[in-house]
């Protein structure tokens, strides 16, 4: 089949099967006597093995480390395992940075203190990094709520 029949096939773009191979994610395929490319059934598993990675949100990167050893059936149950165990791990570590980042949005939220209706400048805010790497808007004189003085 050609590039376009493969594409469909796998229900991918035919820009994004080049890509796929120019990022070596796909091993680049036979010609063709007129030079158009050539796919068979075992590209097809292949690309849907990648597409279904993809799906479960492993990165390109992440899966052409594996596509070696899983292309010379190197790439065992226990290693399926490792791979989904890792794979979990960081989306646990991605939801805690997540829900720490929440907290500190409301916490700024909290801290509005000037009328919605007016604008506020850059010069009366600063970013600071809070360590979820989002970073989170502190305001400075219109966001704070006023101190009160101790006698």
């Amino acid at each position: 089949m050609n590039i376009s029949q493969f594409a469909n096939a796998c229900e991918v773009s035919t820009d994004t099967v080049r890509y796929y191979e120019k990022q070596g994610i796909i091993k680049p395929a036979a010609r063709q006597d007129n030079g158009y490319r050539k796919y068979g059934d075992a590209d097809i598993q292949t690309l849907r093995f990648v597409r279904g990675a993809q799906s479960l949100g492993f990165s390109l990167s992440e899966i052409l480390a594996i596509m070696p050893r899983l292309a010379e059936g190197k790439f065992a149950r226990a290693d399926i395992e490792q791979q989904l165990l890792n794979k979990m791990a960081q989306i646990d570590a991605h939801m805690r940075q997540l829900k720490t980042l929440k907290k500190e949005l409301q916490a700024t939220f909290a801290l509005l203190t000037c009328k919605p209706e007016l604008p506020v400048t850059s010069a009366q805010s600063t970013a600071t990094d809070s360590g979820s790497g989002a970073g989170v808007a502190m305001a400075k004189k219109a966001f704070k709520k006023p101190v009160a003085k101790r006698l």
